[in-house]
C-alpha cells in the first residue's frame, strides 16, 4: 500500500483489513496532515472517528534526493512502546492504533485541532514558561527511563551525522546558500574551509556515533512540539537512539537561540533542567553549536527571518565553542 495525497480506491478495504475500521465504518475523508519532513503523513475521517497514517519511504519526505532507511518508522513504534508504561511520557504522545510493518505505515491517535512551534522562528509565537516547563518534564523524564534492547537506529544515526557533521561543511555540496539568503554562502565558506573546527566536529561526530545511555528523542525541536487540544504533545522520535543526554537538549537550546527567544528564557530552560540532573555542560555547548551551524549553513533549512549579520554572529559564537 502507498499512501498518496488523494484518496486511492482501495484505501477502505486496506484499512479493514488492518482492523483499524470496522466493516460498517466509512472512510469520509482524506487529506495530507501538516508538512512532513522525514515520512508522508495523512489524517484519514471515518464515520466513527478519525486517525493519523504514517509511511516511510526510502528517501526523506522534503527532500525526496536524499535517501533515508525506510524502517525509521519501527523504530518510532518502537520508541512508543517503549514510553508507554511512564505516565507523563504516555500523556505527552500520540497513542498507537496499529502498525503495518511490511507497508511501513502506523496508525496513530489523532491530536485534533493542533499547531507546532514553528512559528516561533518568526516570532508570530512566543514560548511560555509553563511550556518550557512540560518540554523539560518530558526530557527529564525521558533521559531517566530504563529501556533493554532499543533498536540501535544507526542508519538513522549515520544519515543524521552527515547532515549534521559532515554535508555543510563540504566546500562543494551542491547546495547553493545563496538561494537560501543572498551572502549565505560567501558566509558559510569561512566554516567549510575552517580546519580546526572540522576537527573538533569529526570528534564529537564520532561521539554521536556511539552508543550512550540515555533514551533520546534525537531530533527535538519545534517540529516536533505540538500544541493540541490534548495538550502538549512530542512527536516525531524517529530519530531515537541511546545516546547523551545533551545532545537533546542542546538541540533545544540551539533552536531557542536561533528563535531569538530571550536569554532569560534560555538560561531558564537550561537551569530547570540541570536543577534536576547533572550535564556535562561543555558536551551540552558543543552539541547546541553545531545544532545551530548546521541549520544555518546546511541542507536542513529552518523558516527563519534572521538578517545575515545574526547568522553570522551565531556562526562566529557556535565555531568557536566548538573549538574550545
Amino acid at each position: 500500500m502507498h499512501l498518496t495525497q488523494d484518496l486511492d480506491a482501495g484505501l477502505q478495504d486496506y484499512l479493514f483489513s488492518q482492523k483499524w475500521i470496522s466493516d460498517n465504518e466509512k472512510v469520509l475523508y482524506y487529506q495530507v496532515a501538516g508538512q512532513g519532513n522525514m515520512n508522508f503523513v495523512a489524517r484519514v475521517v471515518t464515520s466513527k472517528g478519525s486517525f493519523i497514517l504514517k509511511q516511510s519511504r526510502p528517501y526523506v519526505e522534503k527532500y525526496q534526493q536524499v535517501a533515508a532507511p525506510i524502517e525509521r518508522i519501527e523504530v518510532e513504534r518502537d520508541f512508543y512502546k517503549a514510553i508507554y508504561p511512564d505516565a507523563l511520557l504516555s500523556k505527552m504522545s500520540p497513542k498507537v492504533l496499529g502498525f503495518d510493518v511490511s507497508n511501513h505505515i502506523l496508525a496513530l491517535e489523532d491530536l485534533g485541532k493542533a499547531a507546532d512551534f514553528t512559528n516561533l522562528y518568526s516570532g508570530k509565537r512566543q514560548i511560555e514558561k509553563e511550556e518550557i516547563d512540560s518540554l523539560i518534564d518530558y526530557l527529564l523524564e525521558l533521559h531517566q527511563i530504563k529501556v533493554i534492547g532499543f533498536p540501535s537506529n544507526d542508519k538513522m544515526k549515520a544519515l543524521n551525522h552527515e547532515h549534521i557533521f559532515r554535508y555543510p561543511f563540504m566546500e562543494e555540496n551542491g547546495f547553493d546558500l545563496d538561494s537560501v539568503q543572498l551572502g549565505l554562502q560567501n558566509l558559510a565558506m569561512a566554516y567549510k574551509t575552517d580546519y580546526l573546527l572540522k576537527e573538533a566536529l569529526e570528534k564529537l561526530g564520532n561521539r554521536y556515533l556511539t552508543t550512550g545511555e540515555k533514551l533520546l528523542h534525537g531530533d527535538y525541536y519545534p517540529a516536533s512540539w505540538l500544541n493540541s487540544e490534548l495538550g502538549l504533545k512530542v512527536i516525531d522520535p524517529e530519530f531515537g537512539f541511546k545516546g547523551d543526554a545533551e545532545f537533546d537538549l542542546g538541540v533545544m537550546l540551539a533552536h531557542f537561540k536561533m528563535a531569538e527567544v530571550s536569554d532569560d528564557l534560555v538560561n531558564y530552560t537550561k537551569e530547570t533542567y540541570l536543577a534536576k540532573s547533572n550535564l556535562d555542560i561543555k558536551l551540552l555547548n558543543q552539541y547546541s553549536s553545531v545544532e545551530i551551524l548546521r541549520r544555518l549553513i546546511g541542507l536542513a533549512q529552518l523558516p527563519l527571518t534572521l538578517s545575515l549579520e545574526k547568522k553570522e554572529n551565531l556562526c562566529q559564537e557556535a565555531a568557536e565553542t566548538l573549538k574550545k
